[in-house]
């Protein structure tokens, strides 16, 4: 599989990038990919929830009736789950939501959903560009040559850089992602994606595994 190289003005230059179609993955990987992208979902989440048990409430711990007699349950204190404003059982605690999966198995997925992009022609590699100030409007111009102004695409550089990153955090439909930040969710939430052409070296080692 061969691809061009685009300019900021989407056209194609003399560069070109092949892939050798031996290295793809030849069946699907639906159940890692299950785990892989609720790995990283479980691990947005927080855990600082929490309820207050019986003993945790401020309140009087005296015996509200006697034991026996009174024709009714036995309450205890006014702490009592029972109660309106009493302690809650087996209530929400803090704690991790992270689940382990096994290195080799995010490569897999990761090279996974590459592939997918390439085979479903979803994939465009840009040449390397600089940006001395930060600029919104330029990424727009580039997306309109690209034809993805109005689609959801993610675009992934070599290295981090600040001028475009700030040039490209408030466009809704639009992430950047440094190769090391590269993620499975992102790669299967953005259709299109747009590889620099200093991170495709990377990129082909994710596909060499």
């Amino acid at each position: 599989m061969e691809l061009k190289i685009l300019d900021e003005k989407g056209n194609c230059t003399n560069k070109k990038i092949e892939f050798n179609d031996n290295i793809f993955l030849k069946k699907s990987y639906n159940h890692p990919l299950h785990l892989e992208i609720k790995r990283f979902l479980s691990a947005q989440r927080q855990g600082t929830h929490k309820s207050k048990e019986r003993g945790e409430l401020s309140g009087s711990t005296k015996k509200l009736h006697r034991q026996k007699g009174t024709g009714g349950s036995r309450k205890g204190d006014i702490k009592n789950p029972i109660f309106r404003g009493g302690g809650r059982v087996f209530g929400p605690k803090p704690r991790k939501y992270f689940i382990k999966i096994n290195k080799h198995t995010k490569n897999i997925v990761r090279k996974f959903l590459i592939e997918q992009k390439l085979v479903h022609h979803k994939v465009m590699i840009l040449e390397d560009f600089k940006l001395n100030v930060p600029k919104t409007k330029f990424i727009l111009n580039l997306l309109k040559s690209l034809r993805l102004e109005n689609k959801k695409s993610l675009m992934v550089i070599g290295e981090t850089n600040t001028n475009l990153y700030l040039s490209s955090r408030n466009l809704r439909n639009f992430k950047l992602l440094s190769v090391n930040e590269l993620d499975c969710f992102s790669l299967i939430n953005f259709p299109y994606i747009i590889f620099s052409e200093n991170s495709i070296h990377r990129i082909y080692q994710f596909l060499s595994i």
